[in-house]
């Protein structure tokens, strides 16, 4: 009984990982990844259904790391908290902030292919997926200030969704661009200056 050559994996991850940040998934070729890793394309094969497959075993630990932020938001029990907690939710804090930047900066490669180069794949719209997904959290978020007579005006799903939409560009944008972390730190500060969800939402 033959036993699987695990070194192989590491190995054809990292080629399909540069090759898929070169080209992207649509332009990105299976026989290179295989030959820049050493190993056959029947060695691919045995592991993944075929292209698309092996783009989602390289980015999966990203997306898993996201996937938990965004549970951790969705999956919140506003009865436990006070309005002063509720009210706080809104403060954009620069240290909270930096730490999410710190989060996907040791995660930017992966990042990356998932934002810019997934065409073609079940990715391919993952940012607009995901601050789709952040609306409806903050929308839950809104609504419980809004119940709670803490937001001052109404704010229509829509609207919240335009609203994050541009603040996740805000996030994304510095890793696509290829920010340095000392820019990433200043980034962090305009962020925090610009988006005064307080202000937006009347929160008093």
């Amino acid at each position: 009984m033959s036993v699987r050559d695990i070194s192989i994996d590491p190995r054809l991850i990292q080629s399909a990982r540069d090759e898929f940040m070169d080209r992207g998934f649509l332009k990105a070729d299976l026989k290179t990844i295989c030959d820049n890793a050493g190993v056959t394309t029947g060695a691919v094969y045995k592991r993944y259904k075929g292209k698309e497959e092996l783009f989602g075993a390289v980015v999966k630990d990203c997306a898993d790391i996201l996937d938990s932020f965004v549970a951790v938001r969705t999956d919140m029990n506003f009865s436990g908290l006070t309005d002063e907690e509720v009210r706080n939710t809104w403060i954009m804090n620069e240290e909270a902030l930096l730490d999410l930047f710190r989060t996907l900066w040791k995660i930017r490669g992966d990042f990356v292919l998932l934002l810019e180069k997934s065409a073609g794949t079940v990715y391919e719209n993952y940012g607009n997926e995901f601050a789709l997904r952040m609306t409806d959290a903050y929308m839950e978020y809104y609504l419980e200030a809004r119940k709670r007579g803490l937001a001052g005006i109404e704010i229509s799903k829509v609207e919240m969704h335009v609203l994050c939409t541009s603040f996740w560009n805000a996030i994304y944008e510095p890793f696509v661009h290829k920010m340095t972390w000392k820019e990433i730190e200043e980034h962090c500060k305009v962020i925090c200056r610009f988006f005064d969800w307080t202000k937006a939402f009347s929160i008093n």
